[in-house]
Parts: C-alpha cells; sequence; structure tokens
C-alpha cells in the first residue's frame, strides 16, 4: 500500500500533472471567484513554464545537473583486465505483448540499459548479465523482458541471471547483494538515474563501477528550430530530470 501511495504521489508532482492542476485552480479563480488577479498569475505561470520545459536550452541544461557528472566522471568502458564477472542492469519501463518482437516491450530508457548491458557483456563474455525489475500489472517482469532481448541478441541462457522481486533501486540493491556480495561489478543504468542508483548500493558497502547508459541530454550542435521550438520530446529531457530530484530529496 505504502508503495503504491508513493507512486501515485510521485506521478501527481511530475511536471505536467502539478502544472495542469496548477492551470485549472487559476481557471476555477478566474471563472468562480473575485480573485482575478491570482487566476491570472496561476494560469500564466502554468503555461509559461510548460513552455520554457518543452526548450532544448531549458531542458537538457536541467538534465545535465543529473547526468552531467557521469558524462565528465566516466568514460565508456572498454575491455580492460579486471575480472568482472556480473553486469547488473536495472530495470526501467516496460510492457509485455507477446505478439511483438522483444525489444519493442521495453520502453523509455529500458531499451537503452539492456543495449549497453549486451555490449559490455560483448566485451567481457565470462561475466553474467544480470537484469533486475518486477512484474507490475503484466504477466512476466521487466527483468524476465529483458533477458528475452538478450536471448534474442545471441547471449546465451546460461550467462542470464534474473532478478524479478524489486520493485524499486533500493529493492534491486537488496536483491544483487544477495548475489555479487562484495566483488566489483558493472552497474548500467541511466545517466540521469546513476547517482540515485548509485547510492543504494554504496549504502549497502558494494562496489559498483558504473556505466551509464540511455544519455539524454543533448550537447552536440542542433538546427535552430530543434533549439529554440517547444517539444514535448524535450518536455521530456525536463521531466525527468525533475524526477531524479524529487527521488534524491
Amino acid at each position: 500500500m505504502l508503495f503504491t501511495l508513493k507512486k501515485y504521489i510521485s506521478a501527481l508532482l511530475m511536471p505536467l500533472p502539478l502544472l495542469i492542476l496548477i492551470s485549472f485552480i487559476g481557471l476555477l479563480l478566474l471563472w468562480f471567484t473575485h480573485w482575478q488577479k491570482s487566476g491570472k498569475c496561476l494560469v500564466s505561470f502554468s503555461w509559461l513554464t510548460i513552455l520554457l520545459l518543452s526548450l532544448q536550452p531549458v531542458a537538457d541544461k536541467l538534465l545535465l545537473s543529473s547526468e552531467g557528472v557521469f558524462n565528465k566522471r566516466y568514460e565508456l568502458l572498454h575491455p580492460k583486465e579486471e575480472n568482472i564477472q556480473y553486469i547488473v542492469v536495472l530495470g526501467g519501463g516496460f510492457t509485455y505483448n507477446p505478439d511483438w518482437p522483444p525489444s519493442a516491450n521495453l520502453i523509455n530508457n529500458s531499451l537503452a540499459r539492456v543495449t549497453e548491458g549486451i555490449r559490455l557483456y560483448s566485451q567481457y563474455p565470462r561475466a553474467k548479465l544480470i537484469f533486475t525489475g518486477g512484474r507490475g500489472n503484466n504477466l512476466i517482469s521487466n527483468a524476465e523482458v529483458a533477458a528475452k532481448v538478450a536471448l534474442s541478441l545471441g547471449v546465451p541462457e546460461t550467462a542470464i541471471i534474473t532478478l524479478s522481486t524489486p520493485r524499486d533501486t533500493q529493492e534491486e540493491a537488496f536483491e544483487v547483494e544477495k548475489i555479487v556480495g562484495q566483488q566489483p561489478f558493472l552497474l548500467v543504468t541511466s545517466a540521469n538515474h546513476m547517482a540515485h542508483a548509485e547510492r543504494f548500493f554504496i549504502a549497502r558497502n558494494m562496489h559498483p563501477i558504473t556505466a551509464p547508459a540511455n544519455q539524454l541530454a543533448i550537447t552536440s550542435p542542433l538546427q535552430p528550430w530543434e533549439k529554440f521550438f517547444p517539444s514535448i520530446y524535450f518536455f521530456s529531457h525536463s521531466e525527468r530530470a525533475w524526477y531524479e530530484f524529487i527521488v534524491s530529496i
């Protein structure tokens, strides 16, 4: 019950529903009260904020606050001499439709995480790939969907471990520790989520080697219309930055 309540509250506090709620309150004030100035301020604030969060320079500046440190601090991993025995890929967005290709069931951040995990496995073929993530309302778990993708891309079944019970990052760290223990391992998750995830593993005295994936904040050149016209795509970047800010509180 507490877990579900936490998810509902965090969803309500995301930028779009929160700003729509503020705008709705402003409209109520305009239509049904004498607080016209307050209503105008709330409506103007909500729509101006939606506009700003939809612009690439604003959205990616916010996102860099959470993922930029990892872009600078960690380079893409290349084959090394370390005895890496485990590659842990954290769960993310998913669904399950057996009529779809396996990779189509990984949505939002998950596909980039899984493909990066598979890329690292190709460099450390003696390692085990650990996929995490619970079932939610689907027939099979996030971890099992990720495993299906890995199998379809040639990873042998003997190299895959699925942890299907964790519902969030804290539970993922708890379950991974049972297998990995205190030895170093590669931790794969989205760059903007890495700081949050790393804390849970370090708190358990584990030794993750961070391998960020799914970098979103664009610092390379863009066309002028891509930078200065509002876009739902870049609004999603602002939303991701806000989500990581909320869960870090």
